[in-house]
Parts: C-alpha cells; sequence; structure tokens
C-alpha cells in the first residue's frame, strides 16, 4: 500500500502594517461613530423643538434651552455640549453659552429652505434602527419591504423628498420636460406612481389646477396620509388616490391614456420595474411622457465615490435593495442604478425615447417617450 504525502500549506505571511495609517483610520471610525451618534442627536433636536428654539441666534445656557423648550436641563447640557464638537453649534467658553450659526438654522428649521435637512436625518435614522432585520435577510436573499420599516422611514423619506420637489419640481424638472407644462396649464391627465404622502401629488395639482391626478402606492398607510394631505390643500376635487402596485395602477379615465405619467425616488424601489415600465407604456397616451426622478448616480461604481454616492449607497444597502428583494423578481437595481440602467428598464418595456432632462445634487431627472 502506497500513501501520498499531502501537500503542506503554510499560513500567508502577515501584511505589513503602515502604524501612521492605523491610527488614521481608528481616529476617522472613531469620527464615523460621532457622526452615527449625531443622526440620532439631530431627530432628537428637531423632535424637542431645541433647532427651532435657537433660530433666532440668541446665544443659550442649558438651562435657558431647557426653559424654552420645556426639557430637563441634563439632557439639553449634553446635547449642546455634543452638538459643539459637532460645529453644529458654535461655543463660547466666556460666557458658557451655545448658539446656532443662521446657515444651520436655515437647513435644521426652515421648512421653506431648499437645504432643509430634518427629514434626511430622519430617514436615516430610521432605517438603522431596522439594520437588524437587513442583517438576518442578507444571509438568505430575501428581503424587508417598505411597509416593515418603522415610522421614521415613511415619514423622514416624505420630509426629506418633499424639500426637493418644493424648490425644482414646478420651476425646473417640469419645465425640462418637451411640452409638459403646456399640456399641464390646458389640462392634462396625471398619474403620480409610488406617490406615499402625495407630496409631488397635491404639488402638482396646487400649480396645474386645469388638471387631474392619479396618485398611487402599495403602502395603504401612505395612501390614507395622502387623501389627508390633498382635503387639507382644497385639492381633493382634483386628485384621487389609490392603493395599487406599480403594475397594476388603474387607467385614465376615458381610456385615452395619460398625458404624463410621474415616479419620484421610487423605479429603484421596484421589485419588477420592468413590469412597472411596461404598465407605463400601456397606459400612456401615445405623445405622452414618463418623467423618472432618481437618486444622483453615475453609470459606475467610481462615479459614485462621493459623499452623496456614499449615503446612498448606505441607503441602498438598508432599505432600497431590501425592499426590491421582498417583491415579485426582486431585480434590485439599487439606489445608485445610473441612467443606463434606467434606459435599459425603459427600452425593456417598449420605450423608444429616453433623455437626461435635468439634474440637482440630490437627483437625475429623466424624460421618456413611446
Amino acid at each position: 500500500m502506497t500513501t501520498t504525502a499531502l501537500p503542506t500549506t503554510t499560513a500567508p505571511a502577515p501584511r505589513p502594517i503602515d502604524p501612521e495609517k492605523l491610527m488614521g483610520f481608528v481616529f476617522r471610525a472613531v469620527d464615523e461613530v460621532g457622526a452615527s451618534l449625531n443622526t440620532a442627536l439631530v431627530v432628537m433636536g428637531d423632535a424637542l423643538g431645541y433647532y427651532r428654539s435657537m433660530a433666532d441666534g440668541t446665544p443659550v445656557t442649558p438651562s435657558e434651552l431647557a426653559e424654552r423648550t420645556g426639557t430637563d436641563e441634563h439632557y439639553a447640557r449634553e446635547w449642546l455640549a455634543a452638538q459643539a464638537a459637532g460645529s453644529y453649534v458654535e461655543y463660547d467658553p466666556a460666557t458658557r453659552t451655545y448658539t446656532l450659526p443662521a446657515e444651520h438654522a436655515a437647513a435644521l428649521t426652515d421648512e421653506r429652505s431648499p437645504a432643509y435637512l430634518p427629514g434626511f436625518f430622519q430617514i436615516a435614522h430610521g432605517t438603522v434602527r431596522d439594520a437588524a432585520a437587513v442583517i438576518e435577510v442578507a444571509r438568505t436573499g430575501d428581503g424587508v419591504g417598505w411597509h416593515a420599516h418603522n415610522g421614521d422611514v415613511h415619514v423622514g423619506c416624505e420630509r426629506f423628498f418633499r424639500t426637493m420637489y418644493n424648490a425644482h419640481l414646478i420651476g425646473e424638472w417640469l419645465p425640462a420636460l418637451d411640452g409638459v407644462v403646456e399640456k399641464l396649464e390646458r389640462g392634462a391627465t396625471v398619474a403620480d406612481v409610488g406617490c406615499g404622502h402625495g407630496a409631488s401629488t397635491v404639488l402638482m395639482a396646487q400649480h396645474f389646477p386645469q388638471s387631474t391626478f392619479v396618485g398611487s402606492d402599495y403602502h395603504a398607510a401612505s395612501i390614507e396620509t395622502a387623501r389627508a394631505r390633498a382635503e387639507t390643500a382644497g385639492v381633493s376635487d382634483r386628485v384621487r388616490f389609490e392603493v395599487a402596485p406599480a403594475t397594476g395602477y388603474s387607467g385614465s379615465d376615458g381610456g385615452q391614456g395619460f398625458d404624463l405619467v410621474t415616479m419620484f425616488d421610487c423605479l429603484h424601489d421596484m421589485g419588477d420595474p420592468v413590469g412597472a415600465a411596461r404598465h407605463v407604456r400601456e397606459t400612456l397616451a401615445a405623445d405622452g411622457t414618463w418623467m423618472i426622478v432618481e437618486p444622483m448616480a453615475g453609470d459606475r461604481v467610481e462615479d459614485n465615490l462621493n459623499p452623496i454616492g456614499r449615503a446612498y449607497y448606505g441607503f441602498s444597502t438598508l432599505l432600497c435593495t431590501p425592499a426590491s428583494l421582498a417583491q415579485d423578481v426582486g431585480l434590485a437595481l439599487g439606489t445608485q442604478a445610473g441612467p443606463a440602467r434606467i434606459r435599459d428598464v425603459a427600452t425593456a418595456a417598449g420605450f423608444a425615447r429616453f433623455r437626461p432632462a435635468t439634474n440637482t445634487p440630490f437627483n437625475n431627472v429623466l424624460e421618456v417617450r413611446p
């Protein structure tokens, strides 16, 4: 009997470590932990009225902030110190007071400002709260549906994107589409697919009273909120909302097809974006327009290695990709899909014309036609 010696294996030699690079990374990680905690601190400051009470620029002590907001001084003290350490507020050691700079006040308290940020922090906070569920499905390939997330995700998403729509939708995005504003002013039929709380639908209805709008979303709780928002805004006579998937929303009244179909920051979340695109093609008028608003992204990973791409890849991993994988097909385009992949979706659904219409630092606006 002969035996064959097994090949011997040796452990790979340890890679050399540059001590300066190591410590540089460690201190960067410390800063990252502080930034992660600050997400919750901003949500806290927004919820308790800390920022709003400081918006006039008057320096405050912890006791004064606590008195203004009806909160406990111990928490106000620690919160202010944390905000000063992160340069969100300024600290004067001579008077031991804290001041919120005017620019920071605009971003943290003024809902009319295009830089208004609390919703961005709120959706991030809610997304991280649900990370444990994503860790589990990453082992199985399953998903986590949009409806399964906590309220900070839903409310924060609407607050953040409403800021974008208020700043850009009427004055920049719609005018960038060929002939669409003229149709809306005369009286057009519009389907707003994946409308969530209806911020985009209501805003368009307010500015184009001759047109009629149908908002749809599969998330019933969001549609309830959207109906209430339309009633409050006084546009319920020309807006209706329905619970429906993107592959099955109702066609236009009269059967002539919609003049405009919009999808705001939702196509990449869909399990079957090609199926949704086919339904758009079926329900769109022959001379209609499909407006797709997607998160700002280039077509290659290297195009997106920047602060905005970093945030959006984080949302893609923890929120958008799990949402797609929880649905039929589960294509999982991802938040950073980029225009080329969106074009592929449109082409697969039978659309012939596709062009980038305009963009902002946070969004790509795409025009698609039959």
